[in-house]
């Protein structure tokens, strides 16, 4: 699973170098951050299907016509598969979070994501209004601290980047 410490170590081994000292100070910035990132995974765990609630039906909320006929909500099975999806993606950014990179995103999420949206007529607007429910409605110190908040928006940024 790719890491910025796997990440700065492939590069330098890729370039037939020992890692320079810019590439320490990625790594060293990333290790002082690990607590932040970990006590957003551990609230984001905690809350985890309250969270893809939420923002599952912020979406179903904003974009109504989904569960007409025809659409990706159209009858129950559908919409739970949506509301199931939202809560991989929201695993996945809790993996990014303990490992402190993208890997799990890129490896398990983004990868084809849009073709397959495409391929089975999903909108990836409304997974994208979800996740910015979810990166907005977070809140310093209501539910983690300042630091943590921002490592786990920056993760669903990643996300919503990708998926647009």
């Amino acid at each position: 699973m790719k890491s910025v410490v796997t990440t700065v170590v492939t590069a330098a081994d890729a370039a037939g170098r020992f890692p320079s000292q810019n590439d320490l100070e990625a790594v060293q910035g990333n290790i002082q951050r690990a607590a932040a990132r970990l006590e957003a995974a551990e609230k984001l765990a905690s809350g985890l299907d309250a969270v893809t609630k939420e923002a599952g039906d912020a979406c179903f909320n904003k974009y109504p016509y989904l569960k007409q006929p025809g659409e990706a909500g159209e009858n129950q099975t559908k919409i739970d598969k949506c509301y199931r999806d939202l809560g991989h993606y929201l695993r996945l950014i809790n993996y990014c979070l303990v490992v402190g990179g993208t890997g799990p995103l890129d490896e398990w999420g983004i990868a084809g994501a849009r073709e397959v949206f495409r391929g089975l007529g999903l909108p990836t607007t409304a997974y994208v209004e979800a996740l910015m429910f979810t990166r907005d409605r977070g809140c310093a110190p209501r539910d983690m601290s300042p630091q943590a908040l921002n490592e786990y928006k920056s993760y669903i940024d990643y996300l919503i980047n990708a998926l647009s």
